[in-house]
């Protein structure tokens, strides 16, 4: 299956129906009247988050979506049917933007999350809703308000507890396979990862999603190399994973880039919480890895972990700090939601 995050699809919600002309005629009754019944309303567009899709590879070969419309009136006051809602099935994490891409719509984070976002027009009304006290035999009717119709944008942010970043050919992909159920795939040229990977890491007893990005160089945020459109995979994430090259002949420069891109880029990824880690150490001796973590150490300014995701080494610390930032922000958002509920 092919892995495509963006789509831009049309959408119309159904017109109402129209109202009906109608007047009774039955035997024995002198004066029948008006009898015309409304038109039913127009069907909804109506999305829905469901579980088991990771793509909007879908509407790259559907991308008009129409919902019914409602069906006229008739005589003996019936009302029309109304049109069927439209139920357009998204994976979690989509969200929907209008047509500039300035306004999200819909930001679905959870399976079953259902928004209607077109509302179908409401059926007209028939003569008989048109009779009054001066007016015994109105001939006029609604014809039924039109429905709504726009184009929109699909864009899909996959949902993971922990995002890779770094360079190409930063290992990323490697460490993904070492440590989780995902069969990335791997080779020793630059943008072997063309599309965002995600995989389920199991660690002492508790479970989180990491995914990989494809990697990073310099000028991603103007269009580089493959760009920065999939670091909207990892905004949502909780956490970043900063792998360095120990291959780098400048391993602060090869950090310093990404942070710029990552600044460059925006959506307070630079604010994320950020564990870094020095890969490939199993291709160097350890002075020469010592020498580069404390070149690294100066650079981030943090503690940098020693990691091979080809021999295993250091993984088991490199996931313990990540679930030690995972612990911190399940404690920080439960203070926020305990004070957020607290009495005045």
């Amino acid at each position: 299956m092919h892995f495509l995050d963006q789509a831009k699809i049309s959408i119309r919600s159904g017109a109402g129906g129209p109202g009906a002309v109608s007047f009774r005629r039955e035997k024995y009754i002198e004066y029948g009247g008006p009898d015309g019944g409304n038109g039913g309303k127009g069907g909804d567009i109506i999305f829905e988050a469901v579980e088991g899709l990771n793509t909007l590879i879908d509407f790259r070969y559907t991308q008009h979506f129409r919902a019914e419309r409602g069906k006229g009136g008739a005589g003996r006051n019936q009302t029309g049917a109304g049109g069927s809602d439209l139920l357009i099935k998204v994976p979690v994490g989509t969200q929907i933007l209008s047509d500039d891409k300035e306004h999200v719509l819909a930001d679905f984070t959870a399976p079953g999350q259902q928004v209607v976002v077109l509302r179908g027009g409401d059926g007209g009304r028939g003569n008989a809703s048109y009779k009054t006290s001066t007016n015994r035999a109105p001939r006029q009717h609604g014809t039924g308000w039109p429905g709504e119709e726009m184009w929109v944008w699909l864009r899909l942010k996959l949902l993971a507890d922990a995002g890779l970043v770094g360079l190409p050919n930063a290992g990323k992909s490697t460490f993904l396979n070492a440590v989780t159920n995902a069969n990335a795939k791997v080779g020793a040229y630059p943008f072997t990862t063309l599309h965002p990977q995600l995989g389920v890491v199991r660690h002492r007893a508790r479970e989180f999603v990491l995914a990989d990005i494809p990697g990073l160089i310099e000028g991603a945020a103007d269009g580089a190399g493959i760009g920065d459109r999939f670091l909207g995979h990892v905004e949502r994430c909780r956490v970043l994973l900063h792998l360095v090259d120990a291959g780098n002949e400048d391993v602060a420069a090869a950090y310093r880039t990404v942070r710029d891109e990552l600044e460059a880029y925006g959506a307070e990824l630079v604010d994320k919480p950020e564990v870094v880690a020095l890969n490939k150490i199993d291709t160097i001796d350890d002075e020469l890895i010592e020498a580069l973590a404390a070149e690294l150490e100066a650079e981030c300014g943090q503690a940098v972990l020693r990691v091979s995701g080809a021999s295993g080494a250091g993984t088991e610390a490199v996931l313990d700090a990540i679930l030690d930032h995972l612990d911190m922000r399940e404690e920080q958002d439960e203070a926020a939601q305990a004070d957020a509920w607290s009495p005045l």
